[in-house]
């Protein structure tokens, strides 16, 4: 009987990354899901039945190694989707070391840190790692500095992780979606004070149907770089 597909998956409690932990479940394969507290642990374990949770503070990178050692963490891993991220606009006239130091370390190092604590089971499985990264992972705007800091960051990430882990069957893709419609784009246009019509913006359905094309590319190509915008 062929072994069922292990993802995992951060960012499942919204948005892209939820949609993406329904398809995936809905077809039978195996989740783990990141949460941060173990009272969002339970709610993800009610949310997909059957999928493993593990508990680990994305805000906190230096500390997911001890929070791991405390768990069992999978013995192979077919996916590590990394969609989990946060986002504060500011002129960089107003951005404080704390702020930077926030996107960088949820949307940055703690995708590297996982990915260090993770590689063995993914070289294991010849398995894929996924970022899903952003429109401002490739140019950056007015009050964007931070948020695009951290995503450009994280390309440069997979871009490198690709290489050296080619050799190893190891696959790398980043995926750059334009606006999608989720509460993140929401509190995004509360911040630059701008109405929020859900419907001008990508569903995350639609995100979600590019990255499972990625990951069900046969094992002769991969998908390296996606980027998806708003269709209207």
């Amino acid at each position: 009987m062929a072994r069922m597909a292990t993802h995992l998956i951060t960012g499942a409690g919204s948005g892209i990354g939820a949609a993406v932990a329904r398809r995936l479940h809905a077809r039978g394969d195996d989740l783990v899901l990141l949460a941060r507290d173990a009272g969002r642990a339970k709610e993800l374990a009610e949310a997909y039945p059957g999928a493993r949770t593990l508990v680990g503070d994305l805000a906190t990178p230096d500390r997911l190694s001890w929070a791991f050692s405390h768990q069992s963490l999978p013995d192979r891993l077919d996916s590590l989707l990394h969609i989990a991220g946060v986002v504060a606009l500011a002129p960089v006239g107003d951005l404080t070391p704390k702020t930077w130091r926030h996107q960088l370390d949820v949307n940055l190092l703690a995708p590297a840190e996982l990915t260090r604590l993770l590689l063995p089971q993914l070289r294991l499985s010849q398995g894929h790692v996924v970022f899903v990264n952003s429109g401002a992972g490739l140019s950056a705007h007015a009050e964007w500095a931070a948020y695009a800091a951290s995503k450009h960051g994280l390309k440069a990430l997979a871009d490198a992780l690709r290489h050296e882990e080619h050799a190893n069957g190891v696959r790398v893709t980043s995926v750059y979606p334009g606006r999608t419609a989720s509460p993140m784009q929401a509190k995004v246009h509360q911040q630059e004070g701008k109405e929020y019509d859900a419907s001008r913006w990508i569903d995350p359905e639609s995100v979600a149907t590019t990255i499972l094309t990625a990951l069900d590319l046969p094992r002769d190509a991969e998908i390296n770089d996606l980027t998806v915008r708003p269709g209207r």
